[in-house]
């Protein structure tokens, strides 16, 4: 039995003229925290979103499972086992903690309109069953404090983590962490890889991630392929990519990446 989990061959993706996306390939295994990193408008986020089914590739597959993603309906990825939280948080503001994890798990919904309607037992044992799951997030992830508020009401920080709750309360089996570090302070940083760290060794959840700080992707990543204009330029363990030539020469137009690149060293 394999442990191979996603595997993504040769994609290509073009908006009209512009190759975002130029020959990428790589495999996700099972039970490890695997990083795409690169400067901005490399093609990591836009993977991302061929792996969710927002785009699809002009050429080549990814396969999930053993099963091609790319035939799959955008709206049927999470139950396949593949959740995804944004760089721009997307949560519904509007909505207490516990409702927003609650939506995540309507994914595994199993009653049907008429019983709803009547809220018969099966609805009634499912919504149980529902809010007991979404509770074992809450406590997982440190929630509790929050369980009843409001979204909008909430520091950037804890949106942060709601929205990784969120896509937890799918029971996935891959989860893509699109910067999870995005926006966060070097606390909030630190608490961000500690959840990462726990997904992966607790929950047994394997992550797919896009960061750009170094400093966490050191900490958490068992293996990271870095990206430049469309194209793989390393795979790696951390050390090994943030050492190799072409990856440094990527990030020489920023100082600060370079130096943040050899501190995580």
């Amino acid at each position: 039995m394999t442990d191979l989990l996603l595997s993504a061959k040769n994609l290509s993706v073009r908006f009209g003229g512009v190759l975002a996306v130029n020959n990428v390939s790589f495999d996700v295994k099972q039970g490890e925290v695997f990083t795409l990193i690169g400067p901005n408008g490399a093609g990591k986020t836009t993977v991302f979103n061929l792996i969710s089914r927002i785009y699809t590739p002009t050429s080549g597959e990814i396969t999930y499972l053993g099963k091609k993603l790319t035939d799959q309906a955008p709206h049927n990825i999470a139950a396949l086992g593949i959740a995804r939280t944004f760089q721009n948080i997307e949560l519904f503001e509007h909505a207490t903690v516990m409702h927003n994890l609650l939506i995540g798990g309507h994914t595994h919904k199993k009653t049907g309109f008429w019983s709803e309607v009547f809220f018969t037992p099966k609805t009634f044992k499912a919504e149980v069953e529902a809010r007991e799951k979404a509770e074992k997030i809450i406590e997982f992830l440190d929630l509790q404090h929050h369980r009843d508020t409001l979204v909008a009401g909430l520091p950037y920080g804890v949106r942060k983590v709601v929205e990784m709750g969120r896509a937890l309360c799918t029971e996935p089996k891959l989860l893509l962490l699109d910067e999870p570090s995005s926006g966060l302070n070097v606390e909030e940083t630190d608490d961000m890889a500690f959840w990462i760290q726990d997904i992966k060794n607790e929950l047994g959840i394997t992550v797919l991630m896009v960061e750009h700080d170094m400093s966490l992707v050191s900490k958490v990543s068992d293996r990271v392929v870095a990206m430049n204009q469309g194209a793989v330029l390393a795979m790696g363990t951390p050390r090994e990519v943030q050492n190799d030539p072409g990856v440094i020469e990527a990030y020489l137009g920023s100082i600060d990446d370079v130096s943040s690149l050899r501190r995580a060293a």
